[in-house]
């Protein structure tokens, strides 16, 4: 008896570690279910399929990390819808993604603006959809002033850089864009007026022909977004296509 008491006291820890931020119940949620994903029933959370990790409490809450992965063998993903239930627009993100990413172990940042499930719910070949998320205490992140001055902003939009790496035997990229990706809830630390909303909408990036994933995105992905994502290498480069609300748009080949 004693010992089944001290495995049990020693198993604690790490029990605690795997819920350390579930998501909770979520009025919210419910209101927005059947709106974003045609539906009311709620899909099932299986960390067999996929899981998301992101802070129990961020850091900075205008640049939340947000961790998407499956599990060797899991049931390829082909769309992945991202959504923060507290944000004035909840719906972060929508992904499709190829199967040169498959499984997935991808990676973004995002803004949250109240304490807030943060949730993602994915699309698997056969339609069957599975969520996933975490519960998040951040607050003030979509009208949080931009790290740069308005010029800087204008000098540098559009800029990207592509890193890879390899880690345990997968190719690693990590793509970046400098884009202000304005909420329209900010404001003007000069002339304190309310900076219109203004965001990459819709980013494609491919290897050669072949498609990694592409992003329509709103108000939420956060500034300068940062997107790493583990990739079988295919034949060519690799290609960015962005374009952002007021129809700018950027090519470029790595």
């Amino acid at each position: 008896m004693r010992l089944a008491l001290i495995l049990t006291l020693l198993a604690a820890p790490a029990l605690a570690a795997e819920v350390e931020n579930p998501m909770l119940p979520s009025p919210l949620w419910d209101d927005l279910r059947s709106s974003i994903i045609g539906t009311e029933e709620e899909p099932p959370v299986d960390p067999a399929v996929f899981d998301l990790d992101a802070p129990k409490r961020a850091d900075n809450p205008a640049l939340v990390p947000v961790h998407v992965t499956q599990p060797p063998g899991a049931p390829a993903i082909t769309a992945l819808t991202l959504v923060v239930d507290g944000n004035p627009a909840p719906v972060a993100a929508e992904f499709i993604f190829g199967k040169a990413l498959m499984p997935l172990d991808f990676e973004v940042r995002v803004r949250v603006d109240n304490y807030s499930d943060l949730r993602a719910i994915a699309t698997l070949e056969d339609g069957r959809k599975v969520m996933a998320g975490r519960y998040v205490k951040a607050s003030g992140g979509c009208a949080a002033p931009a790290g740069k001055s308005m010029d800087q902003v204008r000098a540098t939009m559009g800029q990207m850089k592509f890193r890879q790496t390899e880690e345990a035997g997968r190719q690693i990229g990590t793509l970046m864009i400098r884009h202000p990706n304005f909420s329209g809830l900010q404001r003007d630390q000069v002339t304190l007026l309310t900076i219109p909303a203004e965001f990459i909408q819709t980013l494609e990036v491919k290897q050669g022909d072949t498609a990694l994933f592409t992003m329509d995105a709103g108000i939420s992905i956060s500034e300068d977004p940062v997107f790493r994502f583990a990739y079988a290498p295919g034949q060519g480069p690799v290609t960015v296509h962005a374009q952002d609300t007021d129809g700018r748009v950027w090519d470029q080949s790595f």
